[in-house]
């Protein structure tokens, strides 16, 4: 049975229809909001009413779509006003989230926003001020959240399956070619220079973008979600490429109920994987690769169980929540990325990724025509070994290790 948006005529009526939805960002990561889209529009669960991009898309971008029915604009408020869209969805590069999404409040549209939802802890507290003041649903885009495994993993570490818990390691090691640090001005940036002179905050690092889901389920399977649940942040950050932000890191974090989290992650991988989360008992050990919602659990004395779970797209999700006037929570509000942008604010405040000696990296062909990519032998190991002994770079005795690369807040 399909479940649409529920509004009411003007005699009070009931009446289904597709949410009226404008997407901001509609090429790079915006293709998968493109691709998600075809697929509710197909179901009748939303209209795509307009595209905002500095270079409107042409026809074939739109396959799928009427595209005679989609306005396109460069200005997101005056799209947001000609479409009457009920929700938006913010796929734009991290330093114009805050104040794109609080255009969309201002006029009362509801939002998914992508993450990281701002690039400080400052601007990510004005969004979600600006949010809650104008009543508007705000649905951070970590789709790995949307996954039941995320819950599936908590009720077994609560019951007590794998003894008493001992910490939480993840482990990223992908690879991106030089071509990724071109394709957009603020890529690989720690920040930008703005307007009237300032400093923009861009903080486009490996666990703050491409990894962040590592963080982010990392903490979700702990429970730590809050902006108060984390009492200190370690950090590691180190870059192999010609770059300012950081591309192979570490960060520790402890919450405030003793938990021990920690995070390695690289984008200078030997050989690219499927990111995953371990969270480590006293009688066992449960592995989440998140990204294909894949949960291994091992217990002493038991063979090996492996389980494959669904999903809940955060986009639909949304529309139910506006469906149900709120019955239907949020999967993933402002609120439940409160920690993780502590880890994004202590990595802003960081010292500068150190770079890496140029005995420690090599270069290989890419897939793409004509490009490059840096990859730091041992790497994808150590990413290993940090998820198994919840430990860093430095700890784990890697070769190019720099205590100036840590940082504690």
């Amino acid at each position: 049975m399909e479940i649409k948006s529920i509004t009411r005529t003007h005699t009070g009526e009931p009446v289904t229809e597709p949410v009226p939805v404008v997407l901001a960002g509609a090429r790079g990561h915006g293709r998968w909001h493109l691709d998600n889209l075809r697929g509710l529009a197909a179901a009748g669960r939303v209209r795509l009413v307009g595209v905002c991009e500095l270079r409107p898309l042409e026809a074939a971008e739109l396959d799928g779509f009427d595209a005679a029915g989609i306005a396109q604009s460069a200005d997101f408020g005056e799209l947001l006003d000609r479409t009457g869209a009920r929700v938006a969805i913010i796929c734009t590069p991290i330093p114009t989230h805050t104040d794109l999404a609080l255009v969309a409040a201002s006029r009362g549209v509801h939002l998914l926003l992508e993450k990281p939802p701002a690039p400080s802890y400052t601007e990510y507290e004005r969004m979600a001020a600006g949010v809650a003041e104008a009543g508007i649903a705000c649905q951070i885009g970590f789709q790995s959240l949307g996954s039941h495994a995320v819950s599936h993993v908590r009720d077994l570490v609560r019951d007590g399956f794998i003894g008493e818990p001992l910490g939480i390691g993840a482990a990223g090691a992908w690879a991106r070619d030089e071509a990724y640090y071109r394709r957009a001005p603020w890529a690989g940036r720690r920040r930008l220079p703005g307007d009237g002179g300032r400093t923009v905050d861009v903080v486009d690092g490996v666990l703050t973008n491409p990894l962040a889901h590592a963080v982010a389920t990392s903490l979700a399977l702990d429970g730590a979600t809050g902006g108060d649940d984390l009492t200190s942040v370690h950090t590691e950050l180190y870059r192999a490429n010609a770059i300012e932000a950081d591309d192979t890191s570490y960060v520790e974090l402890t919450t405030r109920t003793g938990s021990r989290v920690t995070v390695a992650a690289t984008l200078c991988a030997e050989r690219p994987d499927e990111p995953y989360v371990v969270v480590h008992g006293s009688r066992g050990r449960i592995t989440f690769w998140y990204k294909q919602d894949r949960v291994l659990v091992q217990r002493a004395g038991r063979g090996p169980e492996e389980t494959v779970h669904g999903r809940t797209d955060l986009l639909a999700n949304l529309i139910d929540h506006l469906a149900t006037d709120g019955a239907t929570p949020l999967l993933v509000p402002p609120a439940a990325t409160g920690a993780f942008m502590r880890v994004v604010e202590a990595i802003r405040r960081a010292p500068d990724p150190v770079a890496l000696p140029r005995e420690a990296w090599t270069e290989v062909r890419a897939d793409g025509p004509g490009t490059v990519r840096r990859v730091v032998p041992g790497a994808d190991g150590l990413v290993a070994a940090s998820a198994e002994r919840l430990t860093g770079f430095a700890g784990l005795g890697a070769p190019w290790a720099d205590p100036a690369a840590e940082a504690t807040s």
